[in-house]
């Protein structure tokens, strides 16, 4: 190795190390040198700055410098134009004699910090420490899942978030109504009912952001079916019997006339079953299909049924409108029915050409 590049690295190590003793020996030790006893020290106000953001370190310069170096910690980022740290983020922006002034990007929590800049003056050292401080938006990192429970059953969700300043975590029933919960971590749902099914939303919530997830919540319960409402039909005509449940999971239907269990595909009916509504069909009643019928409204929870009366309606013809009242057949009782009959049949025909008096 040359002379000149011995020295070189001699006075390289001889920078280092001042600057380490400059920074590093802690206040209110006995100082003993008369350099350190002249030394200025300086702090400046702390950075807040958002994690992914830039920041820039300036440090001032003033008189005639012959050292200069940014620190983080004990680590030495920058010594004059010298890049010491091997972290990409980090770079020189000013070296003069009016600042010293590196950046880092993209800051992460890891920066945060005391970061000092050491300055060799021709008339005593100075140092100026700053404290970094990250903020963090926050960010859900632990949320429970969508499930699904028995009506009844007690529930517990949890919802945690990291972020700085620490965030805030709110509970809130957004389907199918608006509703403020909790501002717990935990959200206790006690004997959990039917109407307290929807989806639940998560808020954690800090100076910079919020963050927003939600979860799903199924609650199972046994069917409960509308009651049912008898029908009139005439022969020959097409009828139908519908059965509304209400459950979930969904229900499945069954159909019984009497106790005779009804399938899909007998000649002249039909059922057809689609989410909470069931339709027995006859396509053209006949005499026998009068009577009593039952639905069933079945899950793995329970089951629940109705009733129905398929009952027969006459229509009326004009030969049983002409007819009246049947005659009375006994004794001197037929001759007056016959009387009347004639008399109505009389007055039918003769009502349109009857004039006001």
């Amino acid at each position: 190795m040359s002379v000149g590049r011995h020295l070189s690295v001699l006075g390289r190590c001889a920078v280092v190390l001042s600057l380490r003793v400059l920074v590093l020996v802690p206040a209110g030790l006995p100082v003993h040198s008369q350099a350190e006893s002249q030394s200025d020290s300086r702090v400046m106000d702390n950075i807040t700055v958002r994690q992914g953001e830039t920041v820039f370190l300036r440090c001032a310069q003033g008189d005639i410098v012959t050292h200069t170096a940014w620190l983080n910690r004990s680590s030495i980022l920058y010594a004059g134009d010298e890049k010491w740290s091997v972290d990409p983020r980090v770079s020189l922006v000013a070296l003069n004699q009016e600042e010293f002034t590196i950046k880092i990007q993209n800051v992460d929590m890891a920066d945060e910090g005391l970061y000092v800049c050491a300055v060799q003056t021709s008339s005593r050292p100075r140092t100026t420490a700053v404290h970094i401080l990250v903020q963090v938006p926050p960010k859900i990192i632990n949320l429970s899942k969508d499930t699904a429970v028995n009506e009844g059953s007690n529930v517990t969700l949890l919802c945690q978030a990291s972020g700085k300043p620490e965030p805030s975590i709110s509970w809130k029933l957004i389907s199918p109504s608006a509703e403020l919960l909790s501002d717990d971590e935990f959200l206790e749902i006690p004997n959990i009912s039917r109407t307290r099914a929807g989806t639940y939303e998560c808020s954690a919530s800090n100076d910079i952001d919020t963050d927003v997830q939600t979860v799903d919540i199924t609650v199972n319960y046994a069917p409960s079916v509308s009651e049912g409402r008898d029908v009139g039909i005439s022969l020959g005509q097409r009828g139908v019997l519908e059965c509304e449940a209400n459950a979930v999971p969904e229900a499945n239907f069954e159909w019984y006339k009497d106790d005779r269990r009804i399938f899909n595909g007998l000649e002249g009916m039909e059922i057809d079953s689609t989410g909470s509504l069931s339709k027995l069909t006859f396509f053209n009643v006949s005499e026998g299909d009068y009577g009593n019928y039952t639905c069933v409204a079945v899950n793995k929870l329970g089951s629940s049924n109705t009733s129905f009366l398929l009952y027969e309606v006459i229509e009326p013809t004009s030969s049983t409108l002409l007819q009246g009242p049947r005659a009375v057949q006994d004794g001197s009782g037929g001759a007056e029915g016959t009387h009347l009959h004639t008399f109505l049949l009389l007055l039918l025909l003769f009502l349109p050409f009857m004039q006001p008096v």
